[in-house]
C-alpha cells in the first residue's frame, strides 16, 4: 500500500481517537470513576464480585474500605484454578491466556491473567495510540516505507488444561492481527523460537536484508541484537545496515544507562527516541511528546488506578489514594484494578508524577529493588542519575550493575557494595569510585545524611565484573531475553553474593 495512503488512514484514525483521548486529559477523575464503575458492574457476577458484594458499591470510598489492597501472593490460588478451568472467579469472561511473568528473577513464576478485553482495549490500543503519537508529533515519519523489528517472545507458548501461558511478548505476537505480522519483523517462527542464543542469530540473519524504520523491544536486549548486526554486517553503524531507521519505541527498563552505547551505533541527530510504560498486568503509560521523557497515563484502558506513597509504604499508617489525590513530586507504589480481574493489586513499580495536567509520569523503580537498610532510601531513579554523572566524567560506559549493603558487624559501620561490568572501563578507578559516591550524595539527601563524615556509611566498596557477567548469570538462571532484567538494588545481598561468586 503507498504510504500517503497509510499515512491518510493513521491520521483518521489519529483525530478519532484523539478525541477520546482529550476527553480523559479534560476530565481525568471523571474517566477513572466511570470506568471503576464498569468494572465493578461488569464482575459484580463473579465469586470475587459477590464476596465483596460488588453490586452494592457507589463511590470509591466503598470500595476502599471494602476490598484488601492484594499481591501476587495472595491472588495465586485464585489464578491457578483459573489457570486449570475454572471461569467467573474474578473476571466473568474466559481468561484464555496468562502471561508468566518475566519481570522477576526469583525461581517462582507468576502467571498474569491477560483477558480478551485487556489484551484488545489494552495493550493493543496502546500500541496503536503508540504509533498514532508519533505521527503526530513527526509529519515527516516514513514508517510504512518499511518493517518494525520487535524483540520479544523468548519463550514459546504452552497449552495446559485449555488454556495458553508464556511471555506476554509471546502472547502478543500469537494473536496479532495480520496487518500487524506484515509489517514486522522477524516472523512470528522466529520471534517464538525457544533458545535465546539460537533465535538471536536467527533474527540477526532474518532483519538485516530487511527495510527496518523501527525498533521495538526491551534496551539491554536489543543493544546485544544490535551490537549482533553490526558484527554480522562488518558495519560501522546500524544506518549502513537500515538507512531509513528513523525511531526506537522502548520500554521494561531504564533507558539512561544505555543510551550513550545506542548513540555511538544510531549516530543521528534526528533519530528519535519513544518510551513506554508496561508490564505483563496491563499497559500503563506513553511518551506523547518528542525529546520529552515524561510519559502520559493512559486513563481509559480498563485500569482504575490508586497510589501508596512511599513514606508510608509496608507500615501500619500506610495510604492509598485515587488519582485525583496525587502530588507533584512523591513516590508512589503503583496500585491497580483490571479488566482481567486483578483487584487493587500491586504492581511492584514506582512512579512520580511531573505534572497532573494531564497526569504525566516518570518511573522510578521497584517497590523490592531499592535499598533502605540504613535510612538512605536510594532508588534505582538515584543510582542511575549518580551512575551517568559518574559516567561521563570518567569516560566509560556501564552494561549492567547491581548494588546491595554491607550489614552492620560488631563495630564496623555499614556501606553499599556495588558490582558494575563496563563496555568501557574508566582509565582512573578510583576517580570513579569517589564521583559516583559524591553524585549519590547529591542527588539523594538521606544518602548524603549518612555519608556525612561516614556517620552511619562508609564509602561505597565497587567491583568490576568480567566481561558478560550479568549475561551468564541471567542465563545460569534460564532467564536470558524478553522482559528478563537485572535487580539493581536489593536490601539482600543475595544476588549481590552470586555475582560476586560468578566473577571469581
Amino acid at each position: 500500500m503507498p504510504i500517503p495512503i497509510v499515512n491518510s488512514i493513521a491520521s483518521w484514525f489519529l483525530k478519532k481517537r484523539f478525541h477520546q483521548i482529550e476527553l480523559f486529559l479534560k476530565y481525568p477523575i471523571d474517566v477513572q470513576n466511570e470506568l471503576l464503575e464498569y468494572l465493578l458492574n461488569t464482575a459484580k457476577n463473579t465469586e470475587v464480585g459477590k464476596t465483596y458484594d460488588f453490586a452494592s458499591i457507589k463511590t470509591y470510598r466503598e470500595f476502599a474500605d471494602r476490598i484488601p489492597i492484594t499481591s501476587y501472593e495472595e491472588n495465586s490460588a485464585m489464578i491457578e484454578r483459573s489457570r486449570h478451568g475454572e471461569s467467573n472467579i474474578f473476571w466473568p469472561s474466559p481468561i484464555k491466556w496468562f502471561a508468566k511473568s518475566s519481570g522477576t528473577t526469583n525461581a517462582k513464576s507468576k502467571f498474569i491473567p491477560v483477558s480478551n478485553e485487556s489484551l484488545v482495549d489494552c495493550h493493543y490500543a496502546a500500541s496503536k495510540d503508540l504509533l498514532c503519537m508519533y505521527l503526530n508529533n513527526n509529519e515527516d515519519a516514513k514508517l510504512f516505507v518499511g518493517k518494525s523489528l520487535r524483540l520479544g517472545g523468548s519463550k514459546e507458548l504452552y497449552k495446559e488444561n485449555g488454556t495458553v501461558f508464556g511471555d506476554l511478548s509471546a502472547i502478543l505476537i500469537d494473536n496479532m492481527p495480520f496487518w500487524a505480522e506484515y509489517s514486522s519483523t522477524p516472523s512470528n517462527e522466529i520471534s517464538l523460537m525457544g533458545d535465546w542464543e539460537v533465535k538471536m542469530q536467527a533474527i540477526v540473519n532474518e532483519t538485516i536484508n530487511e527495510n527496518v524504520t523501527s525498533l521495538l523491544g526491551v534496551p539491554s536486549w536489543m543493544l546485544v541484537l544490535l551490537n549482533n548486526v553490526i558484527k554480522t554486517t562488518g558495519k560501522d553503524n546500524l544506518f549502513d545496515v537500515w538507512p531509513n531507521l528513523e525511531v526506537y519505541f522502548h520500554g521494561g527498563v531504564s533507558f539512561d544507562p544505555y543510551i550513550e552505547q545506542y548513540n555511538k551505533i544510531l549516530p543521528r541527530d534526528n533519530f528519535r527516541y519513544y518510551e513506554t510504560y508496561n508490564a505483563s498486568e496491563g499497559f500503563f503509560a506513553i511518551q506523547d511528546r518528542n525529546a520529552n521523557k515524561e510519559l502520559l497515563l493512559m486513563l481509559d484502558y480498563g485500569i482504575f488506578y490508586e497510589f501508596i506513597p512511599m513514606d508510608s509504604y509496608g507500615n501500619e499508617a500506610q495510604k492509598v489514594i485515587p488519582l485525583s489525590d496525587v502530588e507533584i513530586g512523591k513516590n508512589y507504589a503503583i496500585v491497580i484494578t483490571t479488566n482481567a480481574g486483578l483487584w487493587r493489586y500491586k504492581v511492584g513499580d514506582t512512579i512520580r508524577f511531573t505534572s497532573i495536567t494531564p497526569h504525566r509520569i516518570k518511573v522510578t523503580g521497584r517497590t523490592k529493588h531499592h535499598i533502605n537498610v540504613f535510612g538512605e532510601e536510594l532508588i534505582i531513579e538515584n543510582a542511575e542519575s549518580a551512575l551517568k554523572k559518574a559516567s561521563i566524567l570518567s569516560d566509560c560506559e556501564i552494561v549492567e550493575y547491581t548494588a546491595a549493603p554491607i550489614f552492620m558487624k560488631d563495630k564496623e559501620k555499614g556501606a553499599h557494595e556495588w558490582i558494575i561490568e563496563f563496555k568501557k572501563p574508566p582509565i582512573n578507578f578510583e576517580v570513579f569510585s569517589r564521583e559516583l559516591d559524591k553524585a549519590l550524595m547529591q542527588v539523594n539527601s538521606d544518602y548524603e545524611a549518612k555519608r556525612f563524615n561516614n556517620l552511619t556509611l562508609n564509602a561505597p566498596t565497587i567491583h568490576i565484573g568480567r566481561d558478560k557477567l550479568f549475561y551468564d548469570w541471567l542465563k545460569k538462571r534460564d532467564k536470558l531475553g524478553g522482559q528478563h532484567k537485572v535487580p539493581r538494588l536489593s536490601n539482600s545481598r543475595d544476588f549481590l553474593n552470586e555475582l560476586l561468586d560468578l566473577n571469581k
